[in-house]
């Protein structure tokens, strides 16, 4: 009997395996960003690899001007410095559309009227309550900077669209996030991306500090309602109109998953870069590769993909240096 000598997909070929060389980082003091990237392309491992490898797909598709590109974050994001980022690349138009959580939007309002503080995630939590102190890991939020000053401000934002709505009172999602942004200054990233006719989806949108006095407005004025299908018709239509897409996708959860969701009903994402620390075991959606993502039909099988291991607030700052640097 003649044994089969076709080779497994364990099977090694040494020839395509062993083609690239790993190099020693040589940095000195007059060295560049770029230069440091460019050692990481070479390091061989591990997550530094993956790090340079990412900044190079996100440049691409940025530069790719048939491709739509989707930027998805986690709130808890926008309650640290990386806010600024956040908000210069919705400000320098880097990207066409933005999917992120309710808690985004309530950083976004508190911190466009007052301050968060730095913190410890060792702090006695049960004092901190008695001082009227929020903790965010090591993020101080004063109380009166959240809740308080957000049903200030939204309640007058709210009713100002009310009364200057002559027709239906009934708004998606986006469009009411769109009139906060217009209503916020320019240390807000809802501000930019309302100037620039950027829309955000926020798939949870009562799942916070905005969507409870959205709710709260509702009592008071039974026909102001929110039509979340209307921003559902509305991805269709940036999904279908597109030729190509991509995505920066910053943490999992909803975010992550609408924007993967959404790009399946053309093929999937052209090109995908994502930042997690959450681990693939538990069959988790935030710990899934984006590899997973291609047996879903959401990413093609072609995309230049990758999915870096680390934590967003500590990379993005060289992420965005890496792409304006260029």
């Amino acid at each position: 009997m003649k044994q089969d000598k076709k080779k497994s997909n364990n099977d090694i070929d040494s020839k395509n395996f062993l083609s690239k060389i790993v190099k020693d980082y040589d940095i000195d003091v007059s060295s560049d960003f770029n230069h440091v990237l460019t050692n990481m392309l070479d390091s061989g491992g591990f997550e530094g690899r993956n790090l340079a490898n990412g900044i190079t797909i996100l440049l691409n598709m940025i530069n790719e001007k048939n491709c739509t590109k989707f930027l998805s974050f986690v709130g808890s994001l926008i309650s640290t410095g990386n806010r600024g980022i956040v908000r210069d690349m919705i400000k320098n138009k880097m990207f066409d559309c933005v999917i992120t959580t309710c808690g985004s939007l309530d950083h976004d309002i508190a911190r466009s009227f007052s301050s968060y503080y730095e913190g410890d995630f060792r702090l006695d939590d049960k004092s901190l309550l008695s001082e009227n102190i929020h903790r965010l890991g090591n993020i101080l939020v004063p109380t009166k900077n959240y809740g308080p000053l957000i049903e200030n401000k939204l309640q007058s934002i709210l009713q100002d669209l009310y009364d200057k709505t002559k027709s239906s009172k009934e708004f998606s999602p986006s469009e009411i996030i769109k009139y906060i942004g217009s209503k916020l200054n320019e240390t807000s990233f809802l501000y930019w991306a309302s100037k620039n006719d950027i829309p955000v989806f926020v798939p949870g949108i009562v799942d916070g500090a905005v969507g409870n006095q959205i709710w709260l407005f509702n009592q008071n004025h039974k026909d102001f309602k929110i039509d979340i299908l209307k921003d559902q018709t509305q991805l269709s239509e940036l999904i279908f109109d597109s030729k190509m897409t991509g995505a920066f996708m910053m943490g999992g959860g909803i975010s992550k998953h609408h924007t993967l969701w959404w790009n399946q009903y053309r093929g999937g994402l052209d090109y995908a870069v994502y930042v997690t620390t959450a681990s693939e075991w538990d069959g988790s959606l935030s710990g899934a590769l984006v590899t997973e993502a291609i047996s879903w039909g959401k990413v093609t099988t072609e995309a230049k993909q990758i999915t870096i291991h680390a934590d967003i607030s500590t990379i993005l700052p060289f992420i965005y240096y890496g792409l304006i640097s260029k």
